[in-house]
């Protein structure tokens, strides 16, 4: 079974959800060892649920930076060897850290493991496309086009998350997709068939939907996948060139989009990006 799970938890003014995900994890037939809530600054009553409705929680404070850093600051603080993340608006069925502790100790080579997941979008459950079917072993390639692994569904080596950098804050979103791309490059990852949890959507909060241009986030990800050493390394010849195929397409489509909205920075930046890629037989793709 897996030992000493720390759950990290970000929140930015979610107290209005964030009890259904606590109580999701504190029902849990496996129990954490802890379970940290970082406060990314919001200014709803989320301290004072928190620190009066769950004293068993570790709550942490900090000014607002984004999940990334929110996330990274519940990693430094945990002290338990695995790390589950929850996000603040998701929930936990309660056999979900059961579950995986039993797949896992079925094959403890495994450093990461996730679950199937249930879509809830405006309170209506919905089919998830057949793209984001849960796969497990070598997924690398899944990961190129979106995020292949929900952050919620995760149980993961906190020493994994420390060896790859952990989330990269400067990215506003799509830093899980960025995550899942460095680490599948090199580890292959467990997954439960099984749905483990439910993923809420349709907020008028959600980044993903609030932010225009999702692509300039995976193309910066990729880029840096592409500049790394991690890239000549731990890549095939045929992963190389898909990732170079999906970069350059996602590329095309940024710079017409940018162009479409006179955003000529934008323009630029993308061409140079494109410019200065290395040029490779795509045979393969």
């Amino acid at each position: 079974m897996l030992q000493s799970i720390s759950v990290v938890i970000p929140s930015f003014n979610r107290a209005n959800t964030l009890t259904r995900a606590l109580t999701s994890v504190l029902s849990q037939t496996c129990k954490a060892d802890e379970i940290i809530v970082v406060d990314d600054g919001s200014v709803d009553d989320t301290k004072l649920l928190v620190t009066q409705q769950f004293p068993e929680v570790i709550y942490c404070y900090q000014d607002n930076r984004g999940v990334s850093a929110a996330r990274n600051k519940g990693i430094e603080m945990a002290s338990g060897s695995w790390i589950a993340f929850l996000d603040s608006d998701d929930q936990w069925l309660d056999s979900k850290l059961e579950c995986q502790s039993i797949a896992w100790s079925k094959d403890k080579s495994y450093r990461i493991v996730h679950s199937d997941e249930t879509w809830v979008r405006d309170g209506v459950r919905v089919n998830k496309p057949k793209r984001y079917r849960t796969r497990q072993g070598r997924i690398y390639e899944h990961c190129l086009q979106q995020c292949a692994i929900s952050p919620s569904s995760v149980v993961i080596e906190k020493s994994l998350l420390i060896e790859v950098g952990c989330f990269d804050e400067s990215l506003t979103v799509c830093e899980d997709y960025d995550l899942w791309l460095k680490i599948c490059a090199s580890y292959p990852v467990l997954a439960c068939s099984q749905e483990l949890l439910v993923r809420y959507g349709g907020h008028d909060d959600q980044l993903s939907t609030t932010t225009w241009g999702l692509d300039q986030y995976r193309v910066k990800a990729l880029f840096n996948r592409v500049h790394s050493a991690q890239f000549a390394l731990a890549l095939s010849p045929v992963e190389q060139d898909k990732t170079l195929f999906v970069l350059r397409e996602k590329l095309k489509i940024l710079i017409k989009g940018a162009a479409a909205r006179g955003n000529q920075a934008l323009v630029i930046s993308a061409q140079e990006m494109m410019g200065s890629l290395p040029m490779r037989e795509q045979q393969n793709v």
